[in-house]
């Protein structure tokens, strides 16, 4: 089945689900969930794994043995897609890409890349085309500071303190969102944000770590 967007019915599933997340809502409205929120994702990341690469859909249920919020269930489907991310939940769409989470090790050659002159204004380049295509571009979490070893007044002290880099975009419910357009929009996303990723797997690239040390 080709990719066609999301009808405002799994819009519709979603805001039912933060008002009622319980078993009883899910297993009723389970078809729902299968044939207008998860069919349109399965379809979207199978056109889309050839020029971005290997996609995969994130369980619905959540994680609670750690948290105070028991509810099952997430409202929101989201994907992995190569280095990208897609969501959908009640409030839009949203989409993202980058590193969201850097490993020590990451972090350490992500820091000597912004610090270095050429390798640094690079990236300095390359965030500010992102924002003026209207992408976002930031960290998860930011130091409040200067990282060790780096002076507060370095020329790139924002980049410097960030312990991760994405773009993200999102947008509101809106009619577009139930058609073909849907996948445009991804895909322009995707190829403003492709600039930065080749940054980051030049200049970072993955944790050679250990699991239990990342």
């Amino acid at each position: 089945m080709p990719f066609r967007g999301w009808t405002e019915e799994a819009l519709e599933f979603f805001a039912g689900l933060e008002v009622d997340n319980s078993k009883t809502y899910w297993h009723t409205h389970k078809d729902v969930y299968e044939t207008a929120v998860r069919a349109p994702m399965e379809a979207l990341i199978d056109e889309l794994t050839p020029r971005f690469g290997e996609g995969k859909i994130f369980r619905p249920y959540r994680d609670i043995r750690f948290s105070a919020d028991k509810s099952p269930y997430k409202t929101n489907i989201a994907a992995t897609l190569g280095a990208g991310y897609v969501q959908l939940s009640a409030d839009g769409l949203g989409v993202g890409s980058g590193m969201w989470h850097m490993a020590p090790d990451q972090l350490d050659r992500y820091r000597g890349a912004v610090d270095d002159d050429r390798s640094g204004s690079a990236l300095e380049g390359i965030v500010a085309t992102a924002r003026k295509a209207g992408l976002t571009v930031n960290g998860h979490e930011q130091l409040k500071t200067a990282p060790k070893g780096y002076p507060k007044d370095h020329p790139r002290i924002e980049l410097l303190r960030s312990k991760g880099l994405i773009t993200w975009k999102e947008w509101d419910p809106a009619a577009w969102l139930g058609t073909p357009k849907a996948k445009d929009r991804i895909v322009e996303f995707l190829k403003h944000s492709e600039p930065l990723n080749a940054w980051l797997q030049a200049n970072v690239g993955p944790s050679r770590l250990p699991e239990r040390r990342r």
